[in-house]
């Protein structure tokens, strides 16, 4: 065949970036093959069971047909979670919620909807990877804003902000409690973000997963903040709390009815969410905030190890995260993508190594950057019970002193 005959993938589809959390799973494959035991702090997979009564709901789903749902949610799990989310202190209606299939599906309903393609949605750096890929995915460039390891991930000050938003910017996108920082944002900061919204007329996205997981103060959500009824949109999916990562269940919530009514026809254009998992879902919304507690505690637990152990690799730099479940390091490596991968390749100690997700990845792209963003960082998910996470500590305090670079 004629070169000029042959197919492409577009140019798009090849810009899309490797997860970072993902992207060396090959290694460790070939690790585990080896006979080499592979700690896994890559990826926020909790090991903490599924609630029994989710897992009941699955199994004694009773319909002899598992026929399409509502586009928008079953209208019985969409009332159930309006009273989770009272349950909070987040006054919503069953009417606010559309049901969506992961937390992944909101956020990319939420910018398509916000902003033409061209349009930009300013960010705060590092950053849950896969918004590079969402907003690609959308033709919406991020437009991003860093915090800093020694300030804790909080935000710049007003100035800072300010001068980042352009005549294209369309939406803040926020994550509280963060992923990959597991910064809690105060109720200040998000007054600051919201009084912006309102003078510039701007969108605010907020991913808020994480809202279980709070270790010091409390989790405000961005409807708590009155006043941005028309601005705000939260993103949510039970994938964290109910351990139940797998179910892809999530939801877009929004007082804005126009933002609402976009989502419901764009949920019509994928049919519907999972019907079975919402079933499931609803079991665990009759149970109440108490389940979350001892999830919390065990959580916290690790935290405290996690970051215990840290403290005494020299020359590490990292603040103790008040939320969700990781931490992002400043390691004493100029290279942490080569860093992780010899984790897998070269190193071992008593037959046992460690993953992790090397910084870059959780930075905006950059067409051929001289240095990429993060190159000195890693995402650490402390998902692991507490003799492997004092164990894989171990092992990367050994491998940072034994590390040839």
């Amino acid at each position: 065949m004629e070169p000029s005959l042959m197919m492409r993938v577009s140019a798009r589809g090849n810009r899309f970036p490797d997860s970072p959390i993902r992207k060396l799973a090959p290694l460790a494959d070939a690790a585990i093959a080896r006979g080499i035991h592979v700690h896994s702090l890559n990826i926020g997979q909790p090991d903490v069971p599924t609630p029994r009564p989710f897992l009941d709901a699955l199994h004694t789903y009773d319909r002899t047909v598992i026929a399409y749902g509502r586009s928008e949610g079953e209208p019985a799990y969409r009332l159930a979670l309006a009273g989770y989310y009272r349950a909070a202190g987040i006054e919503l209606d069953e009417s606010d919620l559309v049901v969506t299939i992961g937390g992944s599906e909101a956020i990319l309903f939420a910018l398509q909807i916000v902003a033409e393609p061209g349009d930009e949605v300013l960010c705060f750096e590092p950053f849950y990877t896969n918004y590079n890929t969402f907003a690609m995915m959308s033709g919406v460039t991020l437009r991003p804003l860093r915090t800093e390891a020694a300030s804790g991930f909080h935000l710049p000050d007003d100035p800072a902000i300010l001068a980042a938003i352009t005549p294209r910017t369309k939406a803040i996108l926020i994550c509280s409690p963060n992923n990959p920082t597991g910064t809690v944002l105060k109720e200040s900061e998000l007054r600051r973000l919201a009084k912006m919204a309102r003078d510039l007329g701007l969108f605010i996205i907020s991913d808020e997963v994480y809202r279980e997981f709070v270790y010091e103060g409390t989790h405000t959500s961005i409807l708590h903040i009155e006043g941005l009824d028309d601005h705000a949109i939260l993103v949510d999916s039970i994938s964290k709390r109910y351990s139940a990562c797998g179910a892809r269940i999530g939801c877009l919530a929004t007082r804005n009815k126009e933002v609402r009514a976009a989502a419901v026809r764009m949920a019509q254009g994928r049919l519907c969410p999972p019907v079975v998992e919402q079933a499931a879902a609803m079991a665990m919304t009759k149970l109440g905030p108490g389940i979350f507690g001892p999830m919390r505690d065990e959580y916290l637990r690790r935290r405290d190890i996690t970051f215990e152990g840290l403290q005494r690799i020299p020359g590490l730099v990292c603040e103790k995260p008040s939320g969700a479940f990781y931490i992002m390091a400043e390691l004493p490596i100029p290279d942490c993508e080569a860093f992780a991968r010899w984790l897998l390749t070269d190193f071992s100690h008593d037959g046992e190594t460690l993953m992790v997700a090397p910084g870059p990845g959780f930075y905006a792209q950059e067409e051929a950057p001289e240095t990429p963003k993060g190159l000195n960082q890693v995402r650490l998910a402390y998902v692991l019970e507490i003799p492997k996470l004092k164990r894989a500590m171990d092992l990367l305090a050994r491998a940072v002193d034994q590390y040839p670079a």
